[in-house]
């Protein structure tokens, strides 16, 4: 399947079934219009699904994405957080030279079941 927005120029996408192809085309919206946000380009309204002229066998579908999850998904800002761990594992930890920040967020991304990895 091949997917084309028709308001944005140049953006494309494909995937091997509908489903992928959808998945691939959140993914092609978003970094566009992402694009567009952080240059401060005006994003063009969408066209009404009807107006779209198609060939036989296409057919128009509307693409969701929430660009405020998705721009703060991607964002690397680091926050501090302050936890308390007992002093055993603390000291066991540090004798193994574990990264503390690096196993927390995989322990968090585990636990929420996020397989993106956004550093």
């Amino acid at each position: 399947y091949a997917i084309r927005f028709p308001d944005l120029p140049g953006t494309n996408s494909q995937g091997n079934d509908l489903a992928n192809a959808i998945y691939m085309a959140r993914d092609a919206l978003a970094t566009w219009l992402d694009y567009l946000i952080d240059e401060n380009e005006v994003i063009p309204n969408p066209s009404r699904a009807r107006d779209i002229p198609l060939d036989d066998g296409q057919f128009t579908t509307m693409i969701d994405i929430d660009m405020t999850a998705y721009r703060r998904h991607k964002s690397s800002k680091a926050v501090k957080k302050t936890l308390s761990i007992p002093s055993w594992l603390n000291e066991e930890a540090e004798a193994h030279n574990v990264n503390f920040s690096a196993i927390l967020q995989e322990a968090l991304k585990e636990h929420l079941g996020i397989q993106t990895n956004h550093k």
